[in-house]
């Protein structure tokens, strides 16, 4: 049936693993992707959304970089939001909510166009390994698929099993199976494998909900997109969501189910999401919080369901269609499914290298929520990453890793092989120490060219990174070089309540102040005329109003990052013995045995290793 060895296996097919298949045919590899159902390609098993704090700077990346998910957020948009503009620009978070249907069946399209992959509808139940190495994959059919490297993105899959109230069924979602033999092949062999839990909210008929009751949250009146390519436009129309409250009486009625909540009941032993609680949990850790807030989100264009953000839960169903009951706007409310938790396993992630290659096997790759991470968003750059280094370990090329000041894929990645996680691990802007240089609007300078060296970002998209670069620099130079008379600068500053000029002094350092904006220099002699002459988009002004306005802070940040990048050039040998430096603390020796880190930079981010304990690395190793 599979007359051939393919160059990447890729088995799944949500997020991470539709970006590791594209990933991996865009480089130039034969590839294949196995999933349990083809027609479930990326599906939105949770809230029908993407990007929001951080996780939309990722989506931006995994766009600068050539992948899909900013594209197909694009097409099936219905509402766009920029989060936290009232901040600072390294705060700003694009986000958009989607249609469902729409953007599964937009990634299958795009998947289908692409080059050098195929597609097979079946369960992996195994692995082929051979000498320490994958050599292909081993269905529940019984067919063996042969292979140079196998990328894992089983998502909630592996062994899952679905919670509602004392309730239990195996599935690795709803109304999905689950997932067997995959874990028992790799426990074998010598991994360590954990589990983790995560929860959904209650899908509901939007008809039988009273909105007068609640606040109305519409779009942005100027919506921007993800893509930096031409190829999307911005949303013409968008859809409002909603929001409304819990109340005390609301978390009565939950908390007479509580004794038959898996999640206190002992049922469910595993770890959930800390940063995306269940309405249980947000009960029982914040029982001075007499209400809650709920966002009720469409889940497309034309369907009447609506997904209730803030709601997840495992209670019993009948529990929890009385609680929401008592919400305002959901007197009358319809269900089109109770909300449950599923519990899965995972392997944890200090078990990988940078590339996410497994350490034990070689040409095996993990990627998404197999490595304890939640969200679509970091699920879909792991996938884009470990397809970027399969593929290009089989083209014996050098492998392909972000750092901690280049991107907050690089941040995620190191987080989770350094320090490793005990809990679903989402991205936050405050895990980045250079979230200043890591900003949604720059990233495609920091990444398009780095991936168009690699084969995987077009000549197209490095042209229009080329042209944006050149355009707003040319103006920030400009802006350094020009001068405005004072009495032309003050009838502007004058009208900010800005401190006044008394001689002729340079546009940049008068736009440098924090309350005068583009729209206020624009009224200075010049600067219109340099706008029309480059014809500058408004992503071009933006980007040359952030590099004026925050080019002190930039410019700090990339100095202490260079300072920390030395530390990254000092390699430590995969073979070092730590065990022979008797200086240094025990547990500071065990963990750099297990993690094995590859610098001196990454050993120092490691739980449990002390400043001292680098020192010591560092005159042991001769610096």
């Amino acid at each position: 049936m599979f007359d051939k060895e393919y160059d990447v296996i890729v088995v799944g097919g949500g997020h991470a693993g539709s970006e590791a298949a594209a990933a991996a045919a865009n480089v130039g590899c034969s590839t294949l992707l196995i999933t349990m159902n083809l027609q479930n390609i990326a599906q939105m098993s949770c809230n029908p959304a993407m990007g929001g704090i951080a996780k939309g700077q990722i989506v931006r990346e995994i766009d600068a970089l050539g992948g899909y998910s900013g594209l197909v957020s694009d097409t099936s948009a219905i509402q766009f939001k920029m989060l936290n503009k009232s901040k600072g620009p390294a705060m700003w978070s694009p986000r958009v909510q989607s249609d469902r249907m729409m953007f599964a069946e937009h990634w299958r399209l795009r998947l289908e166009a692409t080059k050098n992959l195929d597609f097979y509808q079946e369960m992996v139940s195994g692995l082929v390994i051979e000498n320490g190495k994958i050599v292909g994959v081993r269905t529940s059919l019984g067919i063996e698929v042969k292979a140079k490297s196998v990328v894992l993105t089983n998502g909630t899959f592996l062994n899952g099993l679905i919670h509602i109230g004392d309730k239990q069924m195996g599935g690795g979602r709803s109304g999905e199976r689950a997932s067997k033999g995959i874990t028992e092949d790799l426990v074998q062999i010598g991994f360590e494998a954990g589990r983790m839990k995560t929860g959904t909210p209650p899908r509901v008929d939007g008809r039988s909900l009273d909105y007068s009751k609640m606040t109305e949250q519409p779009g942005d009146e100027i919506p921007s997109k993800f893509s930096y390519l031409d190829e999307t436009s911005a949303l013409k129309k968008q859809r409002s969501c909603w929001m409304t409250y819990t109340s005390p009486e609301v978390h009565n009625l939950l908390k007479e189910g509580f004794d038959r909540s898996p999640m206190f009941n002992g049922r469910i032993k595993s770890i959930g999401p800390r940063y995306c609680p269940s309405i249980e949990d947000k009960i029982n850790r914040f029982a001075d919080k007499d209400r809650h807030q709920l966002f009720i989100e469409p889940e497309g264009w034309n369907t009447v369901e609506m997904y209730v953000n803030g709601f997840s839960t495992s209670l019993p169903e009948d529990v929890q269609f009385k609680a929401l009951r008592s919400v305002a706007g959901f007197e009358n409310v319809k269900f089109f499914r109770p909300g449950y938790a599923i519990e899965y396993d995972y392997f944890p992630p200090t078990q990988l290298k940078h590339t996410l290659e497994t350490k034990l096997v070689e040409g095996l790759y993990f990627a998404g929520q197999i490595n304890g991470t939640t969200g679509y968003e970091e699920a879909a750059s792991q996938g884009l990453m470990a397809g970027i280094n399969a593929a290009l370990k089989i083209q014996e090329k050098d492998e392909f890793i972000l750092k901690r000041d280049e991107a907050y894929i690089g941040v995620l990645i190191d987080d989770l092989i350094t320090k490793g996680t005990e809990e679903p691990y989402r991205m936050f802007t405050s895990r980045a120490e250079y979230r200043t240089l890591l900003r949604q609007d720059n990233a495609d300078f920091r990444l398009t060219e780095k991936s168009y060296k690699i084969g995987l970002a077009s000549e197209k998209r490095m042209l229009k990174m080329e042209e944006k670069k050149e355009k707003s620099f040319a103006f920030v130079q400009f802006l350094k070089d020009t001068s405005v008379a004072p009495e032309e600068a003050n009838a502007v500053l004058e009208d900010k309540n800005s401190a006044p000029v008394k001689q002729s002094d340079k546009i940049f350092k008068i736009f440098s102040r924090p309350n005068i904006t583009m729209d206020d220099v624009r009224n200075f002699s010049g600067v219109n005329e340099f706008i029309e002459q480059h014809s500058l988009s408004e992503e071009e002004l933006e980007q040359t109003e952030i590099q004026v306005k925050y080019s002190g802070y930039i410019e700090k940040e990339k100095n202490n990052a260079d300072k920390l990048n030395r530390l990254e050039d000092i390699k430590i040998p995969s073979e070092f013995d730590y065990s022979r430096i008797k200086s240094m603390s025990f547990e500071a020796r065990e963990k750099l045995k297990k993690v094995k880190p590859i610098s001196v930079s990454q050993a120092s981010r490691i739980s449990g290793v002390s400043p001292n304990d680098i020192s010591v690395l560092l005159v042991y190793m001769g610096r």
